[in-house]
């Protein structure tokens, strides 16, 4: 089978208030401006973007770029740990964002700017990501998947499924998670949740959320797993406990300064291999995507993909080295 040298871009058309279809040829005339002129294909249905995925690797492309949200980056990723051909580490991955959330770009420094963006894809750095692997239940059958940045249960993803309903229902725009937030504070009670990391029971207790990843941000922006490194080796995990509604607002700019951890009733952990359990069963999102139900086991695969990155998230890598 011959490799292609080519760029293979799986465009989300409905990313963005529909602006991954609408600002496509835009961002086609700065790739070609820049040298890139990538075979592309758009989604058409939910899922398609791992068919398309598994297909492109499958026809010699080593180089697959993701142009939408957070969500269709989580199915190219998927994609190609589904496919059989090569390692995973002989794919690179880069990301243009068309969507509302892109909280996995925003971990590289990645530019929502069209030209800067691809500016990071022209000065091709790199690293090799760890990626998750979770297994968990769906009609009762066990499902497997593949978490490029993070997975949370509780609050967490009862604020994920409304967002994504009201996207079905074709509503976009960045303040959709703030608001799927507040109505959710005022209506989800906590679950008692056992929680296991390394095979050792750290949390049972009554909580709001667990969040567990590679990725530092969720919900658009909010840094809920502020100490996370996404190739160190190792899952972040963030347990929310039984706060009250009043604590929740008081606390609400925690989310988003990476000062969490300063507030009572929460805890962190890190570890390779992560087990969620809760009474009654709550559902759980993976990277923004509504999933199944616990029990949830994630267990980290290290340094598994290439991913480009930011000139600027290389530099700030090597002044902490450097400290």
């Amino acid at each position: 089978m011959e490799v292609k040298e080519k760029w293979f871009a799986i465009i989300n058309p409905i990313s963005g208030k529909g602006k991954g279809l609408l600002d496509w040829p835009m961002v086609s005339k700065l790739l070609r401006d820049n040298g890139i002129m990538p075979d592309f294909a758009f989604t058409e249905h939910r899922y398609h973007a791992i068919e398309l995925a598994v297909a492109a690797v499958n026809n010699g492309y080593r180089k697959i770029m993701a142009v939408g949200g957070d969500g269709t980056m989580h199915e190219v990723v998927n994609g190609i740990f589904i496919q059989k051909t090569v390692p995973t580490t002989e794919v690179l991955v880069a990301a243009i964002s068309v969507g509302t959330g892109n909280d996995w770009t925003r971990m590289y420094g990645i530019p929502r700017q069209y030209a800067e963006a691809i500016q990071a894809i022209v000065k091709n750095h790199s690293i090799l990501q760890d990626v998750a692997v979770a297994s968990y239940y769906e009609s009762l059958y066990n499902q497997k998947r593949y978490v490029a940045n993070n997975a949370g249960c509780g609050l967490d993803a009862l604020v994920n499924r409304r967002c994504f309903r009201m996207k079905e229902r074709g509503y976009r725009g960045r303040l959709l998670y703030l608001w799927s937030l507040v109505r959710s504070v005022f209506t989800y009670r906590s679950t008692r949740m056992k929680i296991w990391v390394d095979d050792k029971l750290v949390f049972n207790s009554n909580a709001l959320s667990a969040t567990f990843g590679i990725g530092k941000y969720n919900g658009g922006g909010m840094m809920q797993l502020p100490y996370a490194e996404p190739d160190d080796g190792l899952l972040d995990l963030t347990v929310i406990g039984r706060l009250s509604r009043l604590a929740i607002v008081r606390h609400a700019r925690a989310l988003f300064n990476g000062k969490i951890y300063e507030v009572n009733k929460v805890h962190h952990w890190q570890g390779r291999k992560i087990r969620i359990e809760s009474t009654p069963t709550v559902e759980f999102e993976i990277d923004g995507e509504p999933s199944g139900e616990q029990p949830i086991e994630a267990e980290i695969l290290e340094k598994a993909i290439q991913i480009i990155v930011s000139e600027q998230f290389i530099r700030q890598r090597e002044k902490k080295a450097q400290k």
